[in-house]
Parts: C-alpha cells; sequence; structure tokens
C-alpha cells in the first residue's frame, strides 16, 4: 500500500491536476459527446427526410395516406422487435460499437429505400397535353360521345395489358417499408445507451446540460433534412432520364413527383460516416469522484479518487455473465414497472407522443393541401423555421434547468407548464383557415354560384354533355373565371393553342363568363391560384406555429430529466428502452396510420392507377381535413393534461418517500463513520448525502 500512496500524494497535492479534474471532462467523454451528436443528426436528417417525401412517396406509388402511414410506422416496428434486448444486454456490453454497429444498419436501410427508384419504370403523367406536345396536329379536348368513366381524356385508348401486368406485379414500395424497418432496427442502441453513457460517466450538474445539447443536435437534423427535402422536391423524379420540355406539369401540382430517391442516398451516406467514431471509443470512461459506489473498500475508494486516469468502476470491467444478465432481466423489469412515477410517466408521454407524431407526420402535407403551397415551399418553411424553433426552445429548456437548479418537482411543473400555455395557442389554429378551392363539380357548382356535395355524376352539366369525358381522370384546368376543372375536357374546351407547357385551351363552353364571346373562355394549365383572404391568413398561421413549438419543446429537456431521475440509478438503460419502446409501439406506429385514414376520409377526388384501382388524393375537402386534423391532435393533448393532475400527486408522495429513505441510509452511514470525522471516508459520505439531498 505504501508504494501506492506516493503517487496518489503527489495527484493529490499537484494543483495543474486538481484543477484539470474540476474544470474539464475526459477526452473520450467529449469525442463520444461529438459522436453521439453526429449520430443524433445523422438519424434525424433521414428520419425528417423520410416525413418530408411523403407526398412525394404516395404520387409516385399511388397509394393512400393510410397506407403511407403504415410505411412511417415500420420505423418503430424495426424498434419494437430489438429495442428491449438493446436496452438492457447492451448496457452491459460495449455500448460505443453497439451504437456503430446500429447506425451502420440505418445507412443500409436508407439506401434499401432509395432502391425502388432504380428498379421501377419513369414516371408515366396522364395528361391531355402530352399527345400535343411538339405536334402541329393539335387534337380537341372534348371528343364527341357520351360519358364514359373507362376513357382517359376524352380518347379511347387503352393501355397494353402487358404493361399493366407489370406495373401490378411488384408493389414497389415495399422496398421502402423494408428500408425503413431496418432503420429502425439500426436506430435502436443509439437514444437509450448514448444517454445512459453519459449520464453514467458525467458529472452530476453537467449531464443535465450534455444531454440538452445532445437533444439539440437531433433538432438540427431536421432542419437539414426539409431543406434537403425542399431542394429534391423542386427536382423533378426522371430528371437526366427525360426531356424536360416534355413534362407539362409544375412543383405545384398534385401529380408532381419530385427526386425522393436522391435524398435517402445523401442520408444514407451522412448516417455510414457517424459510425466511423465509435469504434475507436472505450467500453468504459472515469467516473466522477461523486458517483463512486459506498460498496468500494478504503484502498478502493481512495486509489479511484486519487488516480484519475483511472476512474473505472470495476464492476463494469469484469467479464459479462449473459445468463446472470437473463436471469435478473425478469425482476429487474418487475422492479422497474412496480414505480408508479415511471408508469404514469409512461402513460402521458404515450398519449403526448401520440398528438406530436401525427401533428408532425402530416404537417408539411396539411400545409400543402390547406393553403395551396408546393411540397417544396412547405418542407423548406418547415425546416428554416418551424424546426430552428424547436431546437431553440430544446437548448433553452437546458440552460433554464441548469441555471435555476430545478429539482423533480420544478422539472415536472415547467414541463406541465409550457405545455399548456402551447395547448392554449394552438386553439387558435382553427380560426386560420381558408375556403375550399373552386373546382367546378366538386366543391361549386359549374356556374360557380353554390357549393355542392360532391357526387360523381355532378362532375357532368349540360355544357360538357357532348363529351366523351373519364370521370376518373385529374388533369385541372384553370378557367379565366378562376373556377378549376377538373380536365380540359370536363371543361368544355374544344380547341388548343400551343405547345408543351404553354399550351392554352380555347372555347371552353364551361368556363362561364358575362358578356365574353365563345373565342374568350379560355383555360390555362394547372389549379387556379387560392383566394387573397387565404395568402393572409398563412403568415399568421407560420407565426403562431413558430411560437406554439418554440414554447412546448422548453419542456423537452426538462421532462426527458424526470424520467431519468426519478428511477434507480442501476435501471436508467433498461428504463430508457422501455420508454423508447412504449412510445413507438403505442405511439410511433398506430398514428400516423389512423392519422392518415382520418385524413383519407376528407378526400374528394381520388385518383386512379393504369390498371384500375384507386391511387393518391387529389383533392381534399381542407375545411375537413383542418378539423379532424386540429381537433385529433389537441384532443389527445386534452387526455394527457388530466393524467397529468394524478402524477403530481404521485410524484409528491414519491419524492418525500425517497427523501426519508436517501436521509435514512446517509444517517446510518454517517453514524458508522462518526468516530474519525478526519477520515477520507467521513468526507465523502457527506458529499454523497448532500448529493442525495440536491438531486431529491
Amino acid at each position: 500500500m505504501k508504494s501506492m500512496e506516493k503517487p496518489n500524494n503527489w495527484m493529490l497535492d499537484n494543483p495543474l491536476h486538481s484543477s484539470a479534474e474540476k474544470s474539464s471532462c475526459h477526452p473520450n467523454l467529449k469525442m463520444f459527446l461529438a459522436a453521439l451528436s453526429f449520430a443524433y443528426f445523422a438519424k434525424a436528417l433521414s428520419g425528417s427526410y423520410m416525413k418530408s417525401t411523403i407526398t412525394q412517396l404516395e404520387r409516385r406509388f399511388d397509394i393512400s395516406s393510410y397506407l403511407i402511414g403504415i410505411i412511417d410506422g415500420s420505423f418503430e416496428i424495426g424498434n419494437l422487435l430489438v429495442i428491449a434486448f438493446v436496452s438492457y444486454f447492451g448496457a452491459k456490453l460495449h455500448r460505443p460499437k453497439i451504437i456503430a454497429f446500429g447506425c451502420v444498419l440505418m445507412s443500409f436501410g436508407t439506401f434499401l429505400i432509395a432502391m425502388p427508384h432504380f428498379l421501377i419504370g419513369s414516371y408515366k403523367i396522364r395528361t391531355a397535353v402530352r399527345a400535343s406536345v411538339n405536334s402541329s396536329n393539335l387534337l380537341s379536348p372534348c371528343l364527341p360521345g357520351p360519358p364514359d368513366s373507362t376513357m382517359t381524356g376524352g380518347q379511347a385508348t387503352v393501355t397494353p395489358p402487358i404493361d399493366c401486368d407489370r406495373d401490378s406485379s411488384v408493389s414497389m414500395w415495399i422496398y421502402v417499408f423494408l428500408g425503413n424497418l431496418l432503420r429502425g432496427i439500426g436506430e435502436t442502441p443509439v437514444q437509450p445507451l448514448g444517454i445512459s453513457y453519459i449520464d453514467d460517466f458525467a458529472r452530476p450538474e453537467n449531464a443535465a446540460f450534455y444531454i440538452g445539447c445532445v437533444q439539440t443536435i437531433s433538432v438540427i437534423g431536421p432542419v437539414f433534412g426539409y431543406l434537403l427535402g425542399s431542394l429534391c422536391a423542386k427536382i423533378y423524379v426522371d430528371v437526366g432520364n427525360v426531356d424536360m420540355e416534355t413534362v407539362t406539369i409544375t412543383p405545384g401540382d398534385a401529380r408532381w413527383v419530385g427526386a425522393w430517391w436522391l435524398g435517402y442516398i445523401i442520408s444514407g451516406v451522412v448516417t455510414l460516416m457517424s459510425a466511423v467514431p465509435f469504434w475507436f471509443l472505450p467500453k468504459s470512461l472515469p467516473v466522477p469522484v461523486e458517483k463512486h459506489d459506498s460498496s468500494c473498500s478504503p484502498e478502493q475508494t481512495r486509489f479511484i479518487k486519487d488516480s484519475p486516469l483511472l476512474l473505472h468502476k470495476f464492476k463494469q470491467e469484469e467479464p459479462a455473465d449473459l445468463q446472470q444478465m437473463a436471469r435478473d432481466f425478469v425482476p429487474t423489469l418487475k422492479s422497474l414497472l412496480g414505480n408508479p412515477v415511471y408508469i404514469l410517466y409512461l402513460c402521458v408521454t404515450i398519449i403526448q407522443f401520440n398528438s406530436l407524431i401525427g401533428m408532425v407526420t402530416y404537417k408539411p402535407k396539411y400545409i400543402e393541401q390547406h393553403y395551396g403551397l408546393s411540397a417544396s415551399k412547405a418542407n423548406f418553411l418547415m425546416g428554416s423555421i418551424n424546426i430552428p424553433a424547436v431546437a431553440l426552445g430544446m437548448f433553452s429548456g437546458g440552460i433554464i434547468m441548469k441555471k435555476c437548479k430545478l429539482d423533480i418537482m420544478g422539472a415536472a411543473k415547467f414541463a406541465f407548464g409550457t405545455s399548456l400555455l402551447g395547448y392554449f395557442l394552438s386553439l387558435f389554429f382553427f380560426a386560420m383557415g381558408c375556403e375550399n378551392a373552386k373546382v367546378a363539380g366538386i366543391t361549386v357548382s359549374y356556374t360557380g354560384t353554390e357549393s355542392l356535395f360532391y357526387q360523381e355524376r355532378s362532375l357532368f352539366a349540360d355544357c360538357n354533355s357532348g363529351c366523351s369525358c373519364s370521370r376518373r381522370e385529374w388533369d385541372p384546368v384553370c378557367g379565366r373565371n378562376g373556377i378549376t376543372y377538373v380536365s380540359p375536357c370536363l371543361a368544355g374546351c374544344t380547341a388548343t393553342s400551343g405547345a408543351g407547357k404553354n399550351t392554352v385551351f380555347e372555347r371552353c363552353r364551361c368556363v362561364a363568363l358575362p358578356d365574353a364571346l365563345p373565342l374568350n373562355l379560355t383555360a390555362a394549365l394547372g389549379q387556379c391560384p387560392r383566394g387573397d383572404s387565404c395568402e393572409q391568413v398563412f403568415p399568421y398561421f407560420l407565426a403562431l406555429s413558430v411560437l406554439s413549438s418554440f414554447i412546448i419543446s422548453l419542456g423537452g429537456t426538462p421532462g426527458f430529466m424526470l424520467l431519468v431521475r426519478c428511477i434507480k440509478p442501476e435501471l436508467k438503460s433498461l428504463a430508457l428502452g422501455i420508454h423508447t419502446l412504449a412510445t413507438r409501439t403505442l405511439a410511433g406506429i398506430p398514428a400516423p396510420i389512423y392519422f392518415g385514414a382520418i385524413i383519407d376520409s376528407t378526400c374528394l377526388k381520388w385518383g386512379y392507377k393504369t390498371c384500375g384501382g384507386r391511387g393518391a388524393c387529389r383533392l381534399y375537402n381542407t375545411s375537413a381535413y383542418r378539423i379532424v386534423y386540429l381537433g385529433l391532435t389537441l384532443g389527445l393533448r386534452t387526455m394527457s393534461f388530466f393524467l397529468c393532475i394524478l402524477g403530481f400527486a404521485i410524484l409528491k408522495r414519491h419524492i418525500r418517500m425517497e427523501k426519508k429513505s436517501a436521509l435514512a441510509e446517509g444517517n446510518a452511514e454517517l453514524e458508522s463513520l462518526k468516530k474519525d470525522e478526519s477520515s477520507e471516508q467521513f468526507i465523502l459520505a457527506l458529499k454523497r448525502n448532500a448529493d442525495r439531498e440536491t438531486r431529491l
């Protein structure tokens, strides 16, 4: 022992060593923080990019929002398959390497999502303009004959059966489903193992700040994800393989599909890069003096305290006994689930995550459909304005918790207060709506004077009764009277001029204008723009969305620290894993599905596939969309607030019991060491007792 005391005394007397120990964390902890932040960024980048491509995937694969919800939920299904085992066994194994392996799986899954683009044929747009591009023989959109729903664009051409078989033989969206499933499996170890690693080896006063920084970086990832989505949505899906002069639709058209596959390749490369640093990090790091195990002998304690380069928990260096860990799993799980505060916290977060995930998943689509913006512009606004407000809110919440030194109850009250204030602000969204787009035969009559309850037969009127038009096609044109018509044929147009994007449909009998000659009744490609009143409301919607997002996210970090502090230290990894498992299973999987299903119920005009069968929605009832989307989002949050009231009562009782137990344990330890008040063990016991009171 004497040989050990000299270097220990030298370390104690060395002022440079003492100051370094107090002022900075271990270099490997800094590297882990940087690596984990990058991994959070990468997974958030690919995850948010998936959200930004929802409408693109709907249109490309001709599927509904309900099916898109299933694809989006496959990520959570992947988590569900392995989260409990990774959280429990991974905490006792080499955590950095397990995280690295997960990042590699995430990157492969992201590449798999992009694969259908290289396997499926080019994107076909059914439009009346196609036949007239670069042609001097311009056909009339209105061909004589009775209406026939089996005909396309008034032309009696039928798609060859062989093409139909090829299109229907393989559902390419299955690749997207499987890729997202693999992403979910790979993402599993990042949060529970990463957060528990930081909380194990960081000083108690810095842990909340470090976790807040990592969470903030994870919110910055969606900024770039949505901006990448905005950029790719501007680029046509088959860019480089088609002559862009032949593409007659614009990014604002309901049939436009951007280069959705490109962003998945970029985010896959970024995710693969994030795996590299974790391979070089150690299994464990120096443990701060404040977190030493009281079960250590005085010699072990002195050696650990005096040797910062060797501050490792001895138990973590012992070989992992998988059989013993398996036997301990069920008792450990029972101990965790027997904590009433933890169970109630799970219930509240599950309900709030249902609201949050459903809202975030379809918010870009809501902006598109309700305010008439393109997918590119909606994603740009989400990435450049809304998401930064969330990142700033989470970072500010971590700073407030550190500066105000909030205890468990203070963190709970702060998180509840910010959530409640954001809830009341969100109620104003109901008043910021737009009227339905004026579409002849769907939302308004052909005269534009009265609203309609849509039925397929209402698409036909006297002005187009002599045309063999299809009920199923969607090839919108905007009449000079400001009303959108489902197709040039249904607008009663009998002539065209120009070609390609400059095509103008003339002599449109259904375009009713007072005192206008028949030759002046024209229609242009695309839907008519929204009214001025809708454009005036949108800035207020955007400002309120940013403000409410910032206020709600202020409580994110304090709420997360409430989860970490309300359980025993040895159960942290498992508690985080079960929390992630529960939220993904009961919120991440079902929320996009039932939100998508209820959004589908507001569709007025469906597209149809080449071989028949319903495709993607082309036009929504915006008023009904607003009511069901906002009503479901805020209704779920209302339910969670009732549980929060019960939670505060249980939390108070839990704190009283924990405080009595901890103080009794501390006093017993002090009594056993009171004989020698100058001993090092007595001083350490005083510190531990003070730390218990601080945490409580």
